[in-house]
């Protein structure tokens, strides 16, 4: 397991009745902003008896837990729309790339899905599913959020009209990429559940997602 990042605030007046009174202070978790990078967004882990998600920077291999995240999207992410029905009528959309190149030459986030650190014999058929459990902009159910691969094969989409593009399968030791969009400018919260089946028992992880997309 790698390191997770924290740090302690303390200051003024309180730091130093701290420091008077010999008390031992609980830290304080500091908000970090990823917005370029290799970042693992989906990263399962397995502790032997439970199901773990994290968000995996791999620039700085470092691993922070998905609440402790904010994920920036900036406007240099706005994209001509390539025109497929799923990403709206707009002009243009904002997209995190599927291959590293375009994702650096665009100074955004290259966000991966990761199973590589679940190894084979633990999950029935070596596999584990991530669904897309809910997503909102700010603050109310959205449909402008989609992941998708190539020429517009989707592997999700925030759409409420339709019960598809909500899950899908990987199997386990691998690294997968795809175009992350969203349609509008605003805050994202995308909730996120990770699930297989260990010796006949269900097992899963959710955790909710902060992505903010400027205009």
């Amino acid at each position: 397991m790698r390191n997770h990042a924290r740090t302690l605030t303390i200051s003024g007046s309180l730091a130093a009745a701290v420091a008077l009174a010999g008390l031992a202070a609980t830290p304080a978790v500091a908000a970090t902003t990823l917005g370029s990078g290799h970042v693992d967004v989906l990263d399962a882990e397995w502790d032997g008896a439970d199901l773990h998600l994290h968000v995996h920077d791999e620039e700085n291999a470092t691993e922070y837990e998905p609440a402790d995240v904010t994920l920036s999207v900036p406007a240099a992410a706005r994209v001509a729309n390539p025109g497929y029905g799923f990403l709206g009528s707009g002009s243009q959309v904002w997209l995190l790339p599927d291959t590293e190149a375009e994702a650096d030459a665009a100074g955004v986030l290259f966000p991966g899905i990761s199973t590589e650190h679940l190894t084979t014999g633990v999950f029935a058929g070596n596999t584990v599913t991530y669904r897309l459990v809910s997503a909102t902009r700010n603050g109310a159910a959205t449909e402008d959020f989609s992941v998708y691969e190539g020429a517009g094969t989707r592997w999700y989409d925030s759409n409420t009209a339709t019960t598809s593009y909500k899950s899908k399968t990987f199997g386990v030791g691998t690294h997968n990429h795809a175009n992350w969009a969203f349609e509008e400018a605003g805050t994202y919260q995308l909730t996120f559940r990770v699930q297989g089946t260990v010796g006949g028992v269900t097992k899963s992880a959710t955790a909710t997602y902060t992505v903010v997309v400027s205009s």
